[in-house]
């Protein structure tokens, strides 16, 4: 149950677990529920190059973390074009939707991760989100057991990969 809200929005009595465990309104005749949906994140495995993949490091992660190029579905936005959008403000790199690889939640941020393949061309250009990034083959790909880990496990392991899974510590 989410403690987004204590009280209604709308009639600002108290909300309280309903029977399905969603934070309801207490006013039997206001029939507010807070279903606190996920928020809806492209994320993209940037080709670049043949059988290579862009992954980079975001300045908020620790040292070593390096993920897939992800970001907000904005309001009225289609995922296919906001995932493009994403490889142009943080590669600097043109990008064309190749396939829908899957889609995957992200339990710890409230995420549906929206995964798709893309191609890219251009010169890799880091926007202020991004401090550094990598060039890595498909066949030393590395993969990470949630979110877009498990898209990019996915997406080697259809090209005949069998990708190493690195453990959270």
């Amino acid at each position: 149950m989410s403690k987004a809200y204590q009280h209604c929005p709308t009639c600002t009595a108290i909300l309280e677990a309903d029977k399905n465990g969603y934070l309801a309104c207490s006013n039997h005749e206001c029939k507010f529920v807070f279903y606190h949906n996920p928020t809806p994140v492209v994320a993209a495995i940037v080709e670049y190059g043949k059988d290579q993949l862009v992954i980079a490091h975001n300045t908020l992660w620790p040292p070593k973390w390096f993920g897939l190029i992800t970001g907000f579905v904005e309001e009225f936005e289609n995922p296919d074009d906001t995932v493009v959008r994403e490889v142009k403000e943080e590669l600097g790199l043109d990008g064309v939707v190749k396939e829908f690889v899957g889609h995957y939640t992200f339990k710890r941020m409230n995420q549906l991760i929206i995964a798709y393949h893309v191609e890219a061309t251009g010169t890799i250009t880091l926007n202020e989100e991004l401090d550094d990034y990598r060039i890595v083959p498909f066949d030393k790909a590395k993969t990470w057991p949630a979110g877009t880990g498990l898209a990019l496990r996915d997406f080697l392991r259809k090209r005949g990969y069998d990708p190493q899974e690195l453990k959270f510590s």
